[in-house]
């Protein structure tokens, strides 16, 4: 059998023959691009209980109080599991990295900006994660195929977006071009994240964002306690409520679900659940928060889903249904 360093969450290498079916699905199977529908789930749910929890918790405490919660749901996961965090600085030095480039500073730079730019051009440019890690990728890390394919689905994944929120909510922009450029530097740092995440696929997905998700509730602790006093607040037991289920279910299954896309299906494939987060995100805020559905959610979700199919689908797959068409 293999040998790996459970303890640790840190595979090493074998010291025997591998065993075949180890992995025995090619990337790209039904069960990841589940895995992608999930994590489009869990962090859809950001925005309706970011709402309900920043009615009477500040930014930076409704912040650092989730990622506290998640660490903790994942750290009794792990004890359960037989696996601790890495103590090596190494290790830590690449959690504390990837949390404060794919949370910590591009969560902080929304949230500032949302005190001035409206929701619904917020939404529009922060989803356009895609499309930077598209050039990104295809410029200068050129990691995995960067193809024309991914670039169309990357456009009309963003067209379907900006026809879900109406595109008469995008006639404000430019108004307040600092918080915009805010938005955008956010969106390029989640682009980065998604690429240097790569680089932890050495670890354990649970053990990565058990780690990061310390790290980054840690750092914003101490700026809490002198900035918002959180001993004098008080919080709505809706808030509360929020701030948990934010934890687990945004935080904490969402970022493992996030390592695990992107050890299975690549970095642009795992980008595309940035548009399916758009209609599902509709629907939650319907159910939880009473919001009115818009009347041309129809459209935005074929266009959108038209996209994640041309960023996901193996171009492969779509030589073989076009060679079927000519052959009616």
């Amino acid at each position: 059998m293999p040998q790996s360093t459970a303890r640790t969450g840190r595979a090493t290498a074998p010291v025997q023959t591998p065993i075949p079916s180890i992995n025995p699905r090619p990337k790209g199977g039904w069960r990841d691009y589940a895995l992608l529908l999930a994590l489009a789930c869990c962090w859809s749910s950001t925005y309706p209980l970011t709402k309900i929890g920043l009615g009477s918790i500040p930014p930076i405490t409704f912040i650092s109080a989730r990622s506290l919660v998640a660490a903790l749901f994942l750290f009794v996961i792990l004890r359960f599991r037989g696996l601790t965090i890495p103590t090596d600085l190494k290790a830590w030095k690449l959690f504390a990295f990837q949390q404060t480039i794919n949370s910590t500073i591009p969560f902080l730079m929304i949230t500032w900006a949302q005190l001035y730019v409206p929701a619904a051009p917020t939404v529009v440019l922060a989803s356009t994660t895609p499309i930077f890690a598209f050039l990104i990728t295809w410029g200068i890390t050129r990691h995995e195929p960067a193809t024309l394919l991914k670039l169309i689905g990357a456009i009309l994944g963003l067209a379907g977006t900006a026809v879900i929120i109406g595109l008469d909510a995008l006639q404000g922009m430019g108004h307040q071009l600092i918080a915009e450029l805010a938005i955008l530097l956010a969106t390029v740092s989640f682009a980065c994240a998604t690429i240097f995440g790569l680089r932890l696929s050495d670890y354990d997905p649970m053990v990565v964002a058990a780690g990061s998700l310390l790290f980054g509730g840690m750092v914003l602790l101490p700026v809490s306690l002198i900035v918002d006093h959180p001993w004098t607040l008080h919080p709505t037991p809706e808030a509360l409520a929020a701030v948990v289920a934010m934890g687990i279910f945004s935080s904490a299954l969402g970022l493992m679900l996030f390592y695990m896309c992107l050890v299975r299906l690549g970095t642009l494939t795992t980008n595309a659940q940035g548009y399916l987060r758009i209609p599902i995100g509709v629907a939650l805020s319907v159910v939880l928060l009473g919001e009115s559905v818009p009347s041309n959610l129809a459209l935005g979700l074929v266009l959108v889903m038209a996209g994640v199919a041309a960023m996901t689908i193996p171009g492969g797959v779509y030589k073989r249904w076009l060679g079927r068409l000519r052959g009616l």
